[in-house]
């Protein structure tokens, strides 16, 4: 999985590096800023990557979360109540992070 998941990526930045000159090139002829094309694509591809990664580590946290207090409430069904509790509590954090993320790409989407 491991092997794929890496080959995937690297046919990615070479997807990446093929087109990304071609573009700049065009835009730098007719407007002057081929070096300002780079940071707007260095900022399309941060603000999804960031997006991406937090959601994607977010839902694995949630998911051991939950995995965790459900097998402790399995174990002990009389403490549901007080494994209930604090899990919420920790799912809420643990999105709010996603959330900031989210904020932070569209603070990034808008400097496009």
């Amino acid at each position: 999985m491991k092997k794929v998941l890496s080959m995937v990526s690297l046919l990615g930045v070479v997807i990446l590096a093929a087109f990304v000159p071609e573009v700049s090139a065009e835009e730098a002829a007719g407007a002057g800023e081929g070096l300002w094309t780079f940071a707007k694509a260095g900022l399309a591809i941060g603000s999804g990557l960031g997006i991406g990664i937090a959601a994607g580590i977010a839902g694995i946290g949630q998911g051991l979360a939950t995995a965790a207090a459900l097998t402790g409430i399995a174990r002990n069904p009389g403490a549901a109540s007080k494994i209930l509790t604090p899990m919420i509590i920790g799912l809420a954090l643990i999105e709010s992070l996603v959330i900031y993320a989210l904020a932070i790409t569209f603070i990034l989407q808008s400097k496009i």
